[in-house]
């Protein structure tokens, strides 16, 4: 499609330059790992808005219906790769998600101590690096914290599998880790990082960079693509955050990394690594060259068979510490559900509800990209702040709709199912199933409903959820589902301003 959003986007950048909008960095590596990256400007909502409305004009013409909700699959979407996901949550999380999951510790030594800390200070760092913490507003460990750094800063060091998702802490338990391990006198690498992608380096490196902001003459390197060594040189550079091939390069190759002195080797998001080709391979290569006393943390955000069995190939001996997966109840989102006759009735009930209720911010789910689209066009027009996320949007220009949604400078976010996969944004309050989920073969997708309406009512906050029925299909997929849960849904009548208002207070 010539006038696709991507292609669009790049005839707009010179505006968009000109509009402080959010900056990311760019994937084009820098050429001094020492210099903060290259960054690029993204479009402002108002550039997205005029995107999602040239798109709609070579999807549907004016007046015409777009695509069934549960009808025509001609620009349904393929999921965004785990690394995407992966990337775009580190991006988004840039404060500690509070969360009320307990751990759970499977211990190979049935000997060795375990306990919890409540405060920094009963870890004994050093003093700059304990300044460097709180500099970054860690006023207290997160719940994996207390129990994992323990653990990584003892002596002897312990190995460690831990699992957690972006936003826990995760990243900073492991750099505190490489910190407190690293001896500045030493001048060659002491600590080696591994993550799948050159974004997600570079997303530990600022991590790493601002914790040893007060540790005077520490270095960083990055075994990135687009950083060059010399055969025959050796780095002095304390830490080498990098991706597995050209790290494997580094270390093998070239041997500008000497693998027998490396303290702690960390890779991270192991989920992502084992779904990347070759990935895989090269990390266990350069393990395999580390002395049998080297300190091995593995992270992961899944821990089904496969990460499991990637794990005890590269770490021995570890300490297994996993984040309990939270019931999620729907004991406190309220669902509705409203019979449509079309798709601009569901229209017309949707304004009616963003008219009688108070809305902080909300999520609506559409099916195809199509009527995402539509829907943004339709919504703008009435005055809303929209932001519009679909599979036509690569994963840097998705972080910063998502992250201009968080930060509250659009208040509705529309998105395909695909799209959200795996994106956990909160502070929203409603969500709208425009077009209830099903799967590739047209079954009602339960667990899609479910991981849909779970971003309302978080944290034991009240949550609304409103499902739009516009045929005799959607009606069987909605009965589908409340037999599923085991719950019905309330009817509610789109057109009973005082029944609207009444859900909104109750």
């Amino acid at each position: 499609m010539a006038d696709d959003w991507a292609e669009y986007a790049d005839e707009q950048e010179k505006i968009a330059a000109k509009m402080a909008s959010m900056q990311l960095p760019k994937t084009a590596a820098s050429g001094d790992p020492t210099l903060p990256p290259v960054t690029t400007f993204m479009p402002t909502s108002s550039t997205v808005t005029s995107a999602a409305a040239s798109t709609v004009s070579n999807l549907a013409s004016p007046g015409s219906s777009p695509v069934d909700g549960t009808g025509a699959n001609d620009d349904d979407e393929s999921a965004p790769s785990m690394a995407d996901v992966s990337l775009i949550n580190k991006r988004l999380h840039d404060q500690l998600v509070k969360t009320t999951s307990d751990i759970e510790v499977l211990r190979k030594d049935p000997n060795s101590p375990l306990y919890h800390v409540k405060s920094f200070e009963a870890l004994n760092l050093k003093p700059d690096l304990l300044k460097g913490v709180y500099g970054m507003g860690f006023n207290a460990p997160s719940k994996i914290q207390e129990t994992a750094l323990p653990a990584l800063l003892a002596d002897p060091p312990t190995n460690i599998i831990a699992q957690s998702q972006s936003g826990t802490g995760k990243t900073a338990a492991f750099v505190l880790t490489m910190l407190s391990r690293v001896v500045v006198s030493n001048q060659w690498p002491q600590c080696l990082c591994l993550a799948p992608t050159y974004e997600l380096a570079l997303q530990i490196g600022d991590v790493t960079k601002q914790m040893s902001k007060y540790m005077s003459d520490l270095r960083i390197a990055y075994a990135v693509r687009g950083e060059r060594v010399m055969r025959g040189e050796s780095l002095q550079d304390h830490i080498v955050i990098g991706t597995p091939g050209t790290m494997l390069d580094w270390c093998t190759k070239i041997r500008a990394i000497d693998l027998k002195k490396i303290n702690v080797f960390v890779l991270d998001e192991a989920d992502v690594m084992i779904d990347t080709q070759g990935h895989q391979d090269q990390s266990i290569r350069i393990q395999r060259g580390l002395r049998r006393d080297c300190q091995l943390l593995l992270f992961s955000a899944t821990y089904d068979e496969k990460v499991m069995r990637f794990a005890e190939t590269i770490v021995h001996d570890a300490f297994i510490i996993k984040l309990r997966r939270e019931e999620q109840s729907l004991d406190n989102i309220k669902q509705f559900y409203i019979e449509c006759r079309d798709q601009d009735d569901k229209f017309q009930a949707l304004s009616n509800i963003y008219g009688s209720i108070s809305i902080g911010q909300s999520m609506i789910f559409c099916h195809t990209k199509r009527t995402a689209s539509w829907l943004c066009e339709k919504m703008t027009s009435e005055g809303h702040a929209v932001a519009l996320l679909s599979g036509e949007l690569d994963v840097t220009q998705r972080a910063a709709v998502i992250g201009r949604f968080r930060s509250g400078r659009e208040k509705v976010l529309i998105t395909t199912n695909v799209s959200a996969r795996g994106i956990d944004v909160e502070q929203v309050t409603v969500v709208v199933n425009f077009d209830l989920p099903i799967t590739m073969d047209r079954k009602p997708d339960c667990e899609t409903y479910l991981h849909r309406i779970g971003r309302t009512g978080r944290f034991g906050k009240q949550g609304l959820a409103i499902n739009m029925i516009d045929s005799q299909q959607s009606r069987q997929i909605m009965q589908a589902i409340e037999s599923h849960f085991g719950r019905k849904c309330t009817r509610l009548d789109a057109q009973d301003m005082d029944e609207l208002e009444k859900i909104g207070t109750e």
